[in-house]
């Protein structure tokens, strides 16, 4: 019998204790996204590191909120599933491309049109819920886990040619987190054994404080209190097609959330009817994408790392999201924590990372097992999506000749993957050809009988 919105378990309301402990270890996994989000546009484009603090408050704050929303939901916006929002990967690598090509203003404006064109594009996109069965829910799931890993993989190891790069120690770090979020998911039974991915991230914590590698010296340096700014570049300009690279995002971004929507869902044991709950989904990324905008980020969406550590947990309250968004406020506002949270060592983040990251593959095979892949269309679907989704993943730079307007998709993995799989499932499921074969001589003779005798 299906469980009602009262009983169900997404609604279970846990002691304070454990909300904070549990909604701690979904923040202290996904930091690293709007840490380095940030760090990234500081980096690329020359940013001060007033403004950097600066940026990276208001990537929390605004990331609180909308982890907030989408887990309690308000109106037609927000999902009331457990989700987390962070900073999209891809978004800030257009947004940086933006204002390199024009200027920040520009870039914080294709920000907002970005939220602005996601209410635009929602009611067109929500009747096509039918495109986005099984087969290519599990293949968005592989791909993700594919990409995630391949992101947070530079993180850990840096960029060839860059000091530092294939350090062992950042290696070892990350393999030693790893190793140790595996070891107390075996030891340890109840709230422990849930508490996993958190232990094992401390435990990397310490190993690198004890390494050295860990530095609290600047934490307590600087203001207490923090308040992000309003239009940090100055107001915002609107260019539709210096925006053109985010916009075509926002139709893959919906696609995304399609995807993470059901596969929460799955995982908590909720049914949902996707048309009425992705386009809340939906909703929650153009808003906050567009407050996000109005402080300088770029867009902020429902985070792929979440659904793992939900799978990894068994926790599945959306009131422990809801605390991680209060978490994430918090670090937003004392300044602080916001400096702690940017001393653990990336090595350690990403090591808790890439088991989280890797579980949600785990996810998207489980979800291919009920699936008949022995039929043609969906080893064809299959097989197709992971050639154009794994492609650019493991060949980086393999479009890079091409017009950017299509490397915008193109190098996109996890989009290419996308497209491919619904594209290829419309041509096998939903069209339906019908080849007219040649009629022999005594076929006719046949026909001609049967009408007679008629």
């Amino acid at each position: 019998m299906m469980s009602t919105q009262s009983d169900h378990a997404v609604d279970e309301r846990l002691p304070l204790f454990k909300l904070v402990l549990f909604g701690l270890q979904h923040v202290l996994v996904v930091a690293a996204s709007p840490i380095t989000a940030v760090f990234l546009v500081a980096k690329a484009l020359g940013l001060s590191s007033g403004l950097t603090v600066d940026l990276i408050s208001a990537t929390f704050l605004v990331c609180g909120v909308g982890t907030l929303l989408q887990s309690l939901g308000l109106g037609k916006f927000g999902a009331r599933l457990p989700f987390v929002m962070v900073p999209g990967g891809a978004p800030v690598v257009l947004f940086v491309m933006i204002a390199q090509q024009t200027n920040l203003q520009t870039a914080a404006g294709a920000v907002i049109l970005t939220g602005l064109c996601y209410f635009l594009l929602l009611p067109g996109f929500a009747r096509c819920m039918q495109f986005f069965p099984r087969i290519v829910i599990g293949t968005m799931l592989i791909l993700v886990a594919a990409n995630l890993i391949k992101i947070y993989g530079v993180v850990i190891v840096g960029r060839p040619g860059t000091e530092g790069f294939a350090s062992p120690l950042s290696i070892g770090l990350a393999l030693a987190t790893v190793a140790f979020t595996v070891l107390f998911a075996k030891l340890f039974k109840g709230m422990l054994g849930q508490l996993a991915v958190l232990l094992g991230l401390l435990a990397g914590s310490v190993l690198a404080t004890v390494l050295g590698v860990m530095h609290f010296d600047g934490v307590w340096s600087g203001a207490i209190l923090t308040l992000p700014t309003l239009f940090p570049f100055g107001m915002p300009h609107f260019n539709l097609l210096a925006a053109l690279p985010l916009l075509l995002f926002s139709v893959i971004s919906m696609a995304e959330a399609t995807g993470q929507t059901v596969a929460i869902a799955e995982v908590v044991g909720r049914d949902i009817e996707p048309r009425v709950i992705v386009p809340k989904t939906i909703r929650g990324d153009a808003l906050m994408s567009l407050i996000g905008g109005l402080f300088g980020t770029s867009l902020i969406i429902t985070s792929s790392e979440n659904i793992g550590i939900v799978q990894a947990t068994g926790i599945r309250s959306r009131y422990v999201t809801a605390a991680a968004g209060v978490v994430l406020i918090v670090i937003a506002l004392l300044a602080p924590l916001g400096r702690l949270a940017n001393a653990l060592p990336a090595a350690v983040v990403g090591g808790s990372a890439l088991i989280v990251f890797s579980i949600i593959g785990v996810m998207g095979i489980n979800l291919l097992r009920e699936v008949d892949l022995r039929a043609r269309g969906k080893m064809y679907t299959l097989a197709s999506a992971l050639t154009m989704g794994f492609l650019p993943i493991v060949v980086p730079g393999v479009y890079a000749k091409f017009p950017d307007s299509l490397q915008v998709v193109l190098g996109n993995g996890l989009a290419m993957g996308a497209l491919t799989a619904v594209v290829v499932n419309i041509v096998f499921d939903h069209l339906h050809w019908h080849v007219r074969q040649a009629v022999t001589p005594a076929q006719h003779i046949e026909r001609a009988i049967n009408k007679s005798q008629l």
